[in-house]
This record gives structure tokens, sequence and C-alpha cells, in this order.
């Protein structure tokens, strides 16, 4: 998507917190290609019109973020452009749970590794446009290069997507559950999820959001306490994937975002990242129970 809306000499803004393999992609390729870009805190509508320049031709939304769980108003940010191109990446919400095109977007994307596929099984992705002409080039340069799904990996997501409202029906009850209880505990510091009254997206998730989906981020005192946690888990694994019918645990600072380390988007160390599944509530929160006890 990016190789077909951008051009050397183009800028693009994104967010402080974004997924460390966004940052990668445009900081090393798209830099090479002579495309500038500008990090800013996303949330705020000023701070986005203060980084348009000329230049500008594309604005990248993660909305809730990761793995900082931020929530950028969709609809007041594509007002605000006139010309740039507005793309929001929707993996964490899914389309059951967010429509970003709905709300003034020009494009979407999803891992369909995550929600859409739903089994920790498939590898791929999809672009979602509301434009004829971008559809076009975006077929062209599939056929050019390659860039398609295998059949198989086609079939896995498809059906996955079969049974999405279900599966993310449990994800979202599990998660506000899970997100309350770790709130009450002493060892946490601060509880990252939209659902939480506390968190300063919640309004606005409200109004863009079906619900709030099934990653939370805990912030503990300190990183040793982290690491415990995610090795203490053990119906929760610890992996570094999202979006299946299996919890997951990590570590983003020397996991998924490692490579933001020492930027402006680096990860705060004392962050962990839960990917809760649709497994039996009370287990999951036995599991979480017995981690935070390993925690000093």
């Amino acid at each position: 998507l990016l190789r077909v809306l951008l051009r050397p000499g183009d800028h693009l803004i994104f967010g402080h917190d974004a997924y460390g393999g966004t940052f990668r992609l445009i900081d090393s390729v798209f830099a090479e290609w002579g495309i500038t870009y500008t990090v800013v805190d996303t949330t705020s509508t000023d701070a986005i019109a203060a980084a348009i320049t000329s230049d500008t031709k594309l604005v990248w939304l993660e909305t809730p973020s990761n793995p900082a769980l931020a929530i950028t108003d969709i609809a007041v940010v594509a007002e605000l452009l006139d010309g740039p191109q507005l793309v929001v990446d929707n993996t964490f919400a899914s389309p059951y749970l967010q429509n970003p095109l709905a709300l003034g977007a020009d494009h979407v994307l999803h891992s369909t590794t995550k929600y859409l596929g739903g089994h920790s099984d498939v590898v791929g992705g999809v672009v979602v446009t509301n434009s004829a002409k971008l559809d076009e080039e975006l077929a062209f340069l599939q056929g050019g290069a390659g860039a398609i799904p295998s059949v198989f990996d086609a079939y896995l997501t498809a059906r996955g997507i079969k049974t999405l409202a279900v599966r993310m029906d449990r994800h979202c009850d599990n998660a506000e559950a899970i997100a309350r209880h770790l709130q009450q505990s002493p060892k946490v510091k601060a509880v990252l999820y939209p659902g939480l009254e506390s968190h300063p997206g919640h309004e606005v998730a409200l109004r863009q959001m079906r619900r709030f989906g099934a990653m939370i981020s805990v912030r503990f005192h300190d990183e040793a306490a982290a690491r415990a946690f995610c090795l203490a888990t053990r119906l929760i694994c610890l992996a570094e994937s999202l979006g299946g019918v299996e919890s997951l645990v990590e570590h983003p600072a020397t996991m998924t975002h490692q490579s933001v380390t020492g930027s402006t988007l680096e990860v705060p160390r004392d962050l962990v990242r839960i990917s809760i599944g649709i497994e039996d509530l009370d287990d999951l929160i036995a599991d979480i129970d017995a981690a935070l006890a390993a925690v000093e």
C-alpha cells in the first residue's frame, strides 16, 4: 500500500507508539527511497496539524495502538486532512469492532494472521479501500510482484472469518473482566485498556468501537516485575503473536518492539502486553493470579 501511495520526497506522519515492525519498515526501507516522516502523538489533533507540510501525503494511524492501547479519533483526523490520505491499521479492533472507512479513513489494513484468521495458523494481510483506482494499482502490483497469499492461507482466513463475531464477543467478555481484575492488584502500576473508564481514550472508543477489544497492556513497578510475570504464566503462553483463540503474553521492549529501542517510539520496559483468548475466564484469572504471586 505504501509503495503505491508514496513517491520519493513524500512525507508521512505516524504515531509515537506505533508497532515496532511498522517503524522498522518506514525508518529503514522507505527512508532509503527518500520518504521522510514525522512521529507525533496521534491522539492530539493539534500535533497532527502541526506536523503536516506541503509534502505530507499520508497519515498512518493505529487505534487501538500497539502496545500502548492509545485511541485516536478517526473521524476527527479524517476531517482535519485536506489532501493527505488517511490509513488506519485496524488489526487490534478487527472489522467486527471498528470500521474506519465509515469514519472517514481512505484505506484500512488488517493482519489476517490475527483476529480474522483467529487460530494462529495463517500468515497474511489485507488492504481495504474505497478507491477503485487504488484497487486497480494494487491488483497490478500483486500480479507483477506476486504479493498474494497461498490458496490454503486464503482458505484458512475465510474459515476464520466465519467465526469472527462469536470469537470477538468472547474475547471482549474475557478482556473486560480481566482488565478490571488486574486493576485491583497492588503489584500493577497501571492497566492500559480502552474499556476502563480511567483510560484517556475511553470516550472516543465508546463512539467509534462496538466494544473495546481483547488486548490489554499492563505496567508493573519495574522491568524485573514485568519479566517475572511473563515467565510465570502457564495457561497463557509467552509468545509474540496475538489475536488467536489462545491467550498470549509478551514483553514488548525485548520482543515485538525491540527495533524501536533508543528511538522516540521506545516502549517502557515495565510494560507487558497480553492478548486475551477465549479460554474459560476463571482459568485465565487463576493463571494471572499465580503469575502475580511470583512478582516480588
